[in-house]
């Protein structure tokens, strides 16, 4: 029985503000609500971002991921600059529950640290 697994490639969505600091390697840490479809995500997998309603993609490689119990514990774990650097933490926590509602973060916090691959 092998232990090997396929790094699998997952497709997401990202609004444009963010989609553009991820394309010029600005933008470190992708913060995602830890929902099912995630949780088997790790290092070495593909995420191939869109921005929603268009072709623009953009592939990074998942170097990590790490659980937290909400978003404010992870802008503190991680970093704010990291998360987004165009952005303070108050402003950073105040996008990311504009986006995400207090059931979802109930679901727990998950900061993917990427790098962008290569053309």
């Amino acid at each position: 029985m092998s232990n090997t697994r396929t790094a699998r490639v997952h497709e997401l969505n990202l609004y444009r503000r963010y989609f553009d600091l991820v394309a010029v390697g600005r933008k470190t840490i992708e913060v995602r609500v830890k929902y099912p479809h995630l949780a088997d995500m790790t290092a070495g997998d593909t995420i191939r971002f869109r921005t929603k309603d268009t072709d623009e993609t953009c592939d990074v490689r998942v170097l990590r991921v790490t659980d937290y119990p909400d978003f404010e514990a992870l802008l503190d774990g991680e970093g704010p600059a990291n998360v987004n650097p165009a952005a303070d933490r108050e402003q950073q926590l105040a996008n990311i529950r504009s986006i995400y509602s207090p059931e979802k973060e109930a679901l727990g916090a998950l900061a993917i640290e990427i790098e962008l691959i290569g053309e």
